[in-house]
């Protein structure tokens, strides 16, 4: 049977072939949840990965995946507690939140992790779940006109693939981060959002920390913001900001960071003393939306779909999310061993890609409240609305709004109507003469 057909002969009982290309989380995660619905599941991977990720703090909605996925017992072995986070706009001017006030509707807590440790954990359940682990350089090309399937693996990469036997796979899953192979070989752009900032982080030993233990603290500096990740035995400190703010701290990462902590009075408080245990790591670029998330025969799952930001701390939830989403809109054929036709399988997708694109979109929008001073000037404009003793009516509206906050931010229900609605509705009308721009992160 060629690949293009995509449906057996009547009886045929083999099992649905899926290539998923990339082995960070979005690509391990899919291919346990394949795997143990039945699919013949390829991971292939290059087995390089630097020795910083970004991504370390995780949001409150990962965790309810991680159990999903017979991981957290693991995790939390690694790991830190993450109970919430502090923002601080300037000087005393600081907001704490802990996750556990919007239980239950919010998972009580999250966890800050080694990426790498977390990677590899991930990787490693896809292994013992039966998956077959290809470490080898990846390349995809198009597989020419027609209806048939618009990807394919190189001829190089499949005679890698012994478990694939010289049949190209029935799906092919880019799960390659922002390699982004599946767009760069067909060609697709992405949209791409509205900051162009770089981001400079390393870990560090013998910190002074001032705040709950694991409680991650986020930092509006003169340009950009910086954020702290409490680790078990490291605390992980990067800066985000223009590239010509950037610039003009020095030339190298290193020489940027050094000079950043030194003139921010809270992280000369917390790293002043402090020791540098790791190389200096940069993203840049980042903000971004494939324009396409699918076609014949491909998918794509986690940061080769689209990342937000390290603001807030999205990433490994939308990278667990989408591999869970797309591995539960799989299920059906999956769990009957029966090879979908092109035409069964693209309405599913096509529902997949809408599901992912609001989801990051989601992000997108939250994250701006963030940098364009509306959340800030929000939460001023809250206290100034509270009396010292509040009566029933203030003290509910406020429990409401911050509730609602809560839900979009820590992944549970980020794409709430209702939610997001609200926060529309009072970045409009409820800022109380507050400017925003005074408060934005520029």
């Amino acid at each position: 049977m060629e690949r293009g057909e995509l449906n057996p002969a009547a009886g045929s009982t083999r099992r649905m072939r899926i290539a998923i290309v990339g082995a960070g989380p979005s690509g391990s995660a899919l291919a346990i949840l394949l795997a143990r619905q039945g699919a013949d599941v390829t991971l292939l991977d290059s087995g390089r990965r630097p020795a910083l990720l970004v991504g370390e703090s995780l949001v409150p909605a990962v965790v309810p995946i991680l159990r999903r996925l017979d991981l957290e017992k693991e995790t939390a072995s690694f790991s830190r507690i993450k109970p919430g986070v502090s923002f601080i706009w300037a000087g005393a001017d600081r907001v704490s939140v802990t996750f556990d006030r919007f239980a239950p509707a919010v998972f009580p807590y999250a966890y800050n992790v080694p990426r790498p440790q977390f990677d590899d954990a991930v990787l490693a359940k896809a292994i013992a779940s039966g998956v077959d682990y290809v470490t080898t350089r990846v390349e995809l090309q198009p597989a020419g006109s027609g209806d048939g399937p618009e990807l394919e693996l190189a001829p190089q990469t499949l005679a890698a693939t012994p478990s694939l036997s010289g049949q190209q796979p029935d799906l092919i899953v880019d799960a390659t981060g922002r390699a982004r192979l599946a767009a760069r070989a067909l060609g697709i752009p992405a949209r791409l959002g509205p900051r162009k900032d770089v981001a400079h982080f390393a870990h560090f030993e013998g910190v002074s920390w001032d705040d709950v233990p694991g409680q991650v603290r986020i930092a509006r500096g003169e340009a950009g913001w910086s954020w702290c990740i409490p680790l078990q035995e490291r605390l992980s400190i990067g800066i985000v900001l223009g590239q010509d703010d950037a610039a003009k701290l020095g030339r190298t990462p290193e020489e940027r960071l050094e000079r950043a902590i030194a003139a921010d009075p809270g992280l000369t408080f917390i790293a002043g003393w402090a020791r540098r245990v790791t190389e200096v790591a940069t993203y840049a670029n980042y903000q971004l939306i494939s324009e396409r998330g699918h076609g014949r025969g491909w998918v794509m799952v986690g940061d080769a779909f689209g990342f937000v930001d390290p603001m807030l701390s999205p990433g490994v939830f939308l990278a667990l999310w989408s591999a869970e989403q797309l591995a539960d809109a799989l299920a059906p054929w999956l769990g009957r061993r029966a090879i979908p036709t092109q035409a069964e399988l693209d309405p599913v997708l096509t529902a997949y890609e809408a599901a992912q694109s609001e989801m990051l979109s989601a992000w997108l929008e939250l994250v701006a409240y963030l940098y364009d001073g509306r959340l800030a000037a929000l939460i001023q404009a809250g206290r100034s609305w509270m009396p010292a003793n509040p009566g029933p009516f203030k003290r509910a509206m406020q429990q409401h709004i911050a509730r609602h906050v809560g839900l979009l931010a820590s992944g549970a229900a980020t794409t709430s109507r209702y939610s997001r609605g609200l926060l529309r509705f009072l970045g409009r009308y409820g800022l109380r003469g507050i400017k925003p721009a005074e408060l934005a992160i520029r």
